[in-house]
């Protein structure tokens, strides 16, 4: 039985998955029961309910497991909080390993909620655990919060140069590696970056998914200050859209760039092309 934190997000949910096609039984950690049924419909075979900061909580979701795989929410400014939180709770429980959801390069401190992940890091190697660290880039996912602008207006906005270069990875293959690092000997004290392609700029981007969607895709930087406006009248907190908004600044200037040998390593494959994503994508309904 593997437990996984933050379960109702779509990491959560596309790690869940990826353990039930291997056979593994996945018990889902979710801040509210309104994720239940949706996470026991993808499988998961128990649902625990709880805060990540919930001391009683945690270690009751930790009775009787194998792993912990702990994703914090993305942006949250309680990681290093959450972390030291299921990190003594699995000590407590004496889980035998746990496995973090980091990120790729956590050491860049211009990006707050990658710098918290290398604190988090920190405290892993002074604890008692077992442990295995996955630190993945961007994911080809959050692509998709452009694909109707891309479909309809043949535009694909970021708030960053196009010139910017960005190693990606398929959320599908973060989970199938994650579901192997969980289960199988041989990576304790690991560290493994998960990337799927080499750095590519936003015109790549653009021109791989004008390829996939048979129409004409031109990239165009937004400034940050309008991303900014969008994100408050979608609901965004202050919080995230000033770690949002210095991230999109660091990535101006020196991009996130990660190799896939790694995740190849990892997946017994070569990992996803952002092109067959790109593919896959298009024939699928809008979310």
């Amino acid at each position: 039985m593997i437990l996984v934190t933050s379960a109702g997000g779509k990491t959560g949910r596309a790690v869940i998955a990826a353990l039930v096609a291997r056979g593994i039984a996945a018990r889902a950690f979710a801040r509210s029961a309104a994720h239940s049924e949706a996470l026991k419909g993808i499988g998961a075979a128990d649902v625990a309910i709880g805060a990540l900061d919930d001391d009683a909580a945690l270690l009751r979701a930790m009775q009787d497991i194998d792993a912990v795989y702990h994703i914090c929410p993305n942006a949250s400014p309680h990681e290093v909080a959450y972390a030291d939180a299921v990190i003594a709770a699995a000590e407590a429980a004496e889980v035998p390993r746990l496995v973090y959801h980091s990120v790729l390069h956590p050491q860049i401190e211009t990006m707050p909620h990658h710098f918290a992940k290398m604190r988090v890091e920190e405290m892993l190697f002074s604890s008692e655990l077992n442990f295995t660290i996955l630190q993945p880039t961007a994911y080809m996912q959050n692509i998709l919060g452009e694909r109707e602008r891309m479909t309809t207006e043949g535009l694909y906005r970021v708030p960053y140069p196009v010139e910017t270069m960005l190693s990606l990875v398929d959320l599908d293959d973060v989970a199938a590696a994650a579901a192997r690092v969980l289960t199988e000997d041989g990576h304790a004290f690991a560290t493994y970056e998960l990337v799927g392609t080499a750095p590519l700029d936003q015109n790549e981007i653009a021109a791989t998914f004008a390829a996939a969607l048979g129409r004409e895709v031109r990239a165009e930087a937004e400034s940050v200050k309008a991303w900014q406006a969008r994100a408050r009248i979608d609901g965004m907190d202050e919080h995230t859209v000033t770690v949002l908004t210095k991230m999109f600044v660091s990535y101006a200037g020196d991009g996130l760039k990660g190799n896939p040998n790694v995740l190849g390593w990892l997946l017994g494959r070569k990992p996803t092309t952002l092109a067959e994503f790109a593919a896959r994508v298009a024939v699928q309904p809008k979310a």
